[in-house]
């Protein structure tokens, strides 16, 4: 946009667990992305991932598409930490120690939100997306929130103000609505899907957006891709197997496996001494290979290759009735032929809690399915056809529209901030 063009009013922020998206919005209406420069060519989305390694005694890092250009191809003894910002509201995790710096989970988020931020013009408005639920066993909301503005504020953002996501996507929706309508937004993110009931108008010609009712899981993109490790991968790495201590039988600790449910959580495990505890295992260990190859992924970093290869038979599935998921590196080889019918029986008690929580959403609105003109789904989980049943069963096929995976939030929080700025 020229610098004769039209006058910027708001910046949205759409901090996501798997990607994020930056959004600016024009006094005319108009509303455009920040495009990032990757390996594969310009993109409008930032993935929220960093990657760490030491240069003298300092600590350098890269951040999105340059992070996952050196996971892809390291060099060197690096960390690549992914999903940070299931972290929020945990009060079990405060901070991490990378190559003698500590780093807080606020500081570490501020490293990423710098680099996502740095082409953003300053002096503007910021609106930054918040899910209705945060990820995580029993989350802290109000930490999570302290959390997410004190690294804003550590990203040179200063005071930011935050806005329920599904918000943000209603907003988006409602700048194409010929008509008031009543609508349910469901948007579905890395570690959370969010649910809101909102009343869609126009009011002056300026969008509006009334909440009516909001409830939000923690099940999303990442609980169907642990399902496939679950089912197709950790096998092979050892879960289920057994190991010998004082002549006792014993199966190997969930806890090796139990990281792979959320991502950002094996790069934690790489340290001398979780890998010293690996180690001793392995020699006890009936099927000692498959331990050694988990032993690999953590040492070589390798979860956002099987993360890539897991989503891409995700993505398969959703349009084919069985796929091949194929993943070699580092002499872990896996090959399996997965089926639709498979993948979601893995994924119906997901599902099940999806559909709990859309309901928690309508009775907070005192309605019923009935009584809901449309339904705006978003995020990658959305095309999911498992999960877009689940809606058309309870709502009827031809209220469901499917917005921009990746954009409609950030685009619609950058609208919310050029109305409040003109209010």
């Amino acid at each position: 946009m020229s610098a004769s063009g039209p006058r910027l009013c708001g910046i949205g922020v759409d901090f996501g667990t798997t990607n994020s998206v930056v959004a600016l919005a024009f006094e005319d209406g108009e509303v455009e992305s920040l495009v990032f420069p990757s390996a594969q060519g310009p993109t409008p989305t930032f993935r929220s991932a960093l990657a760490f390694w030491r240069e003298g005694r300092r600590l350098a890092h890269a951040c999105g598409p340059q992070a996952l250009e050196r996971a892809l191809a390291p060099e060197g003894e690096q960390r690549f930490i992914q999903s940070v910002k299931t972290y929020l509201g945990s009060r079990g995790f405060s901070e991490t120690r990378l190559y003698g710096h500590r780093l807080t989970v606020e500081e570490l988020i501020a490293v990423f939100l710098r680099d996502l931020l740095a082409q953003a013009p300053r002096g503007v408005a910021v609106l930054a997306g918040r899910p209705v639920v945060f990820a995580g066993e029993n989350p802290d909301e109000a930490l999570a929130v302290a959390r997410l503005r004190e690294a804003f504020r550590l990203a040179g953002v200063g005071e930011v103000e935050l806005a329920l996501e599904p918000m943000g996507a209603a907003y988006w929706r409602a700048r194409t609505a010929r008509r008031e309508e009543t609508a349910l937004v469901a948007d579905f993110g890395g570690g959370t899907s969010d649910f809101s009931v909102l009343r869609l108008s126009r009011e002056k010609g300026r969008l509006k957006a009334a909440p009516l009712g909001h409830a939000g899981v923690g099940v999303a993109g990442d609980s169907f891709d642990y399902r496939i490790i679950e089912h197709v991968v950790a096998p092979k790495l050892g879960k289920g197997s057994f190991y010998r201590s004082f002549d006792k039988r014993l199966p190997i600790p969930a806890f090796w496996h139990a990281a792979f449910a959320q991502w950002h959580q094996l790069s934690f495990l790489k340290t001398p001494q979780t890998l010293a505890e690996l180690d001793q295992l392995i020699k006890t260990a009936e099927e000692p290979q498959k331990l050694g190859k988990l032993r690999v992924v953590i040492e070589h970093d390798l979860a956002f290759e099987l993360y890539r290869a897991v989503g891409a038979l995700k993505a398969a599935l959703s349009g084919e009735e069985s796929a091949r998921f194929s993943f070699s590196r580092e002499g872990v080889d896996i090959e399996a032929q997965v089926s639709r019918r498979a993948f979601e029986s893995w994924i119906a008690d997901d599902l099940d809690r999806i559909g709990a929580a859309t309901q928690r959403a309508l009775d907070a609105s005192g309605l019923g399915a009935e009584e809901i003109d449309a339904v705006f789904l978003t995020g990658g989980t959305s095309y999911v056809p498992a999960v877009r049943a689940l809606f058309a069963r309870r709502f009827g096929e031809g209220k469901i529209h499917v917005g921009d995976a990746f954009q409609s939030v950030a685009s619609g929080l950058a609208l919310m901030a050029t109305d409040r700025v003109r209010a």
